[in-house]
């Protein structure tokens, strides 16, 4: 006699027998129409200016050098300036480039050793780095000025660099600490465990979980740098190596009374578009290391 197995019945959820998403009301979307119209006027707000400068900088206008019809006679303008275009740019590059290394480099390691070490004087030496915070950033810049000539580092990007950072160091170095205690220590010490050494756990362990705060340290930075405007201005005299925020000031002013508005958006735009693409790049990532920081402090 041969028995015969009871039929198994297998019920497969794809996503077409997924329950439908409730549609929302009439009451729900009345709800959020308040919400709504106050975030587009805030959309429309920030964007105005940025979209009005695009269009802008493509525009005819009389007294510019874009005077017969829409094109990149403004841009055509702006490359030709002084040293160019591409000198400025390379120069800007250089100096958020290294603003960004450096600051990512000091700061990971000075909020470890804040949030994963004792030692004598932590909490007054951390508040004496955010003590810097409350100092006027002008005032420094003068002392600052003096020293970097003396270590013959004056008139160069690499000093804009070094300024720069030792302005970003005090906030970043707080967001690494935060980032760093926000990951569990048992994290460390089974990473202990498995043989790893403290900078082996640091650079297999550490790292990663840390990412959206380095993310947001390295965004604030570069964002800083630049354009930053007062720095280079005291601190550079050679044309050559000039930044581009300086170099579209000047372009603003080279004719005694006369200003060319159309190069000098041209400038404006070419200065917002490397921003505005890497905050669209790593606006995830900013937004979770920030939100943390912000939810741990």
């Amino acid at each position: 006699m041969t028995m015969l197995a009871p039929t198994e019945t297998r019920v497969l959820v794809t996503g077409t027998d997924r329950p439908p998403r409730a549609k929302p009301t009439a009451a729900r979307l009345l709800r959020a129409l308040p919400y709504g119209i106050f975030t587009t006027a805030l959309a429309v707000v920030f964007l105005y200016p940025l979209v009005w400068a695009v269009v802008s900088s493509f525009a005819p206008r009389a007294g510019t050098s874009q005077t017969d019809g829409w094109g990149v006679g403004n841009y055509a303008t702006l490359a030709e300036f002084q040293a160019g275009i591409w000198v400025y740019l390379g120069n800007s590059f250089v100096v958020s480039g290294l603003t960004v290394v450096l600051t990512l480099v000091i700061s990971f390691f000075g909020g470890f050793a804040f949030a994963r070490f004792s030692f004598p004087g932590k909490n007054a030496l951390f508040l004496t780095t955010l003590a810097i915070l409350m100092v006027p950033y002008a005032t420094l810049l003068i002392p600052l000025y003096v020293i970097l000539n003396a270590l013959g580092l004056g008139n160069t990007t690499v000093g804009v660099a070094l300024v720069l950072t030792m302005f970003q160091l005090p906030f970043s170095t707080f967001m690494m600490r935060i980032s760093f205690e926000s990951i569990p220590r048992e994290l460390d010490e089974a990473a202990h465990v498995d043989g790893c050494s403290t900078f082996s756990a640091l650079w297999r362990v550490l790292l990663p979980a840390t990412k959206p705060g380095l993310i947001t340290v390295g965004l604030f930075a570069f964002l800083t740098a630049w354009n930053d405007f007062i720095a280079p201005l005291i601190l550079i005299s050679d044309t050559n190596r000039m930044t581009l925020p300086l170099a579209v000031a000047n372009l603003r002013g080279q004719t005694m009374g006369v200003i060319d508005y159309g190069a000098t958006l041209a400038g404006v735009t070419v200065l917002a578009v490397p921003c505005v693409l890497l905050f669209l790049a790593l606006q995830r990532h900013y937004v979770q290391g920030f939100m943390s920081g912000a939810f741990k402090g």
